[in-house]
């Protein structure tokens, strides 16, 4: 057998490999996955009409949608395959991601609010609801 067909048959092992380990990491996981991808297009609808509304349409400003989707579908996956990989790391997922869910889905709540989609009153009722601590807005 020739040398390059060697190389070319190792070069699609390692790739059928590669993606066949990310697929079953996506497979095993999908509703995360989803869940991910709702949240950050719903943030990015309610952003897009908000910004329509406030000062037009911006091409690049809709496009960080995608830049944002692919950060935290990269992030995800990385978690992912580090608790798949490693035994007793199980709540890595649960302790880096749910912070900035949280985060996103206040983002997707004040875009809403700016969208008039949500009355300010009942969003700055619901932040308070959450920050009781603080005491309520005046």
């Amino acid at each position: 057998m020739k040398t390059s067909s060697l190389i070319l048959a190792f070069i699609s092992m390692s790739v059928a490999f590669m993606c066949s380990y990310f697929m079953e990491i996506t497979m095993d996981n999908a509703d995360q996955y989803l869940a991910i991808m709702a949240l950050i297009f719903a943030d990015g609808f309610f952003g897009i009409i908000a910004g329509i509304k406030k000062e037009g349409f911006k091409t690049y400003k809709a496009l960080k949608i995608l830049r944002t989707f692919a950060y935290w579908i990269i992030i995800l996956t990385v978690i992912l395959a580090i608790e798949k990989s490693f035994d007793g790391v199980d709540w890595l997922s649960e302790t880096i991601i749910t912070p900035l869910i949280v985060f996103q889905l206040v983002s997707a709540l004040k875009n809403a609010s700016m969208a008039g989609f949500v009355k300010i009153e009942e969003l700055n009722r619901l932040l308070d609801r959450i920050d009781r601590h603080k005491g309520d807005r005046e």
